[in-house]
């Protein structure tokens, strides 16, 4: 049964050149999962690990039917001190940043494990996440060394108290429900294993149903994802979610069409009056062209829990953000189908998801770990 939303809202509309104007929008529910409470990210760039939790965490809801709440900040932790070995092993010539993508989350799970919020918060110093003076000491630390003619040997002892000064120091062992844990015990108990998970992009300078090394810069780890055709990995959405399955949404939010406050995203090229606006239509070319051209990046990591359509039968994809629930509507975005079409750079879905569509080519393919295991 479709469920009406109550909720009247203004989105601000810029694009191309065109003056701004206010235009309200009346959403349907027609699909929307169960997933857990929204969070701020805060001041930092992680998101990537924000979403991916959420996601993990409605994957956890769909098997056992429990809430967690797990800790992001154990996942970026690891990620810190991941980059840093990266950053030394190539003498300073590669990324150090906040930014990471969803196979590090599921990298993080399969190598190290997982800890509730509970135990590890990472909010060592305030009640909300701030990264910025993190970052700053990280770098600095990392470059006063890269230098040396021989790095120390015991360098990653300095790293680490960083981390603790800023993000508290993660416990070897916790008690939690009534049982005791390290993080790789912990993460076994949840029930969810990164290999079930795959990314799709949809990108024409590689083959399709081939796995490539997404060209974006916070692909640090140079993780791999399968390359599909644009509707196929709509397709591949809509698939999941009609089947009780969120996704991990990776791809730009830095658009004029993409209303922070008001909550929705829309690709808008002509107003014609306060309720009636046509959207830029995407194919595969332009999806390329934007790509190439820098028009489309990198910006955001958020998770798609439902679908809906506006009064003009429109789908949207009901999107889980990490700015608060105070942002958008109550935490979320409604993203239009045009704009996941063309403003997608990777999804993440459970691989039993994969529609027949992709996988009958997919019959030679190796499914291959989207992160190995170093």
């Amino acid at each position: 049964m479709k469920r009406i939303l109550p909720l009247f809202f203004l989105l601000s509309i810029v694009k191309l050149g065109i003056a701004q104007t206010e235009s309200p929008l009346k959403f349907t529910i027609v699909k929307n999962l169960e997933a857990t409470d929204v969070k701020s990210q805060g001041n930092t760039g992680t998101c990537w690990s924000f979403s991916t939790t959420s996601f993990i965490e409605s994957e956890i809801l769909r098997k056992t039917g429990k809430k967690k709440d797990l800790s992001e900040m154990f996942v970026v932790r690891k990620i810190y001190m991941e980059k840093a070995l990266l950053y030394l092993r190539y003498h300073g010539h590669a990324s150090f940043s906040q930014g990471a993508l969803s196979h590090d989350f599921f990298y993080v799970l399969k190598k190290y494990g997982m800890m509730p919020e509970e135990i590890y918060s990472g909010k060592m110093n305030g009640t909300s996440h701030n990264h910025v003076e993190l970052e700053k000491s990280l770098k600095n630390y990392l470059d006063s060394i890269v230098s040396k003619p021989i790095i120390p040997k015991d360098w990653s002892i300095r790293f680490d108290q960083i981390l603790d000064s800023f993000l508290g120091a993660c416990p070897p062992v916790f008690q939690y429900e009534n049982a005791i844990y390290n993080a790789s015990t912990y993460g076994a108990s949840l029930g969810v294993y990164a290999d079930d998970y795959i990314g799709l992009t949809s990108y024409t300078h590689h083959p399709y149903y081939s796995f490539f090394d997404l060209e974006i810069p916070d692909n640090y780890s140079h993780g791999q994802y399968l390359n599909v055709p644009m509707e196929q990995l709509i397709e591949a959405i809509v698939f999941s979610l009609n089947n009780g399955y969120t996704i991990e949404w990776d791809g730009d939010v830095s658009e004029p069409g993409f209303a922070r406050k008001g909550g929705a995203a829309t690709l808008l090229n002509q107003i014609i009056n306060d309720t009636n606006s046509i959207e830029i239509i995407p194919t595969q070319e332009l999806r390329q062209s934007t790509f190439d051209s820098h028009e489309t990046t990198d910006d955001h990591l958020m998770h798609i829990t439902g679908m809906a359509t506006d009064q003009k039968g429109t789908r949207y994809f009901i999107t889980k953000n990490s700015w608060g629930d105070k942002a958008g509507i109550n935490g979320y975005v409604y993203m239009s189908e045009n704009y996941v079409k063309l403003k997608t750079l990777s999804i993440f879905i459970h691989k039993n998801q994969i529609p027949k569509s992709i996988k009958s080519h997919m019959e030679d393919l190796l499914y291959l770990p989207s992160r190995p295991i170093k």
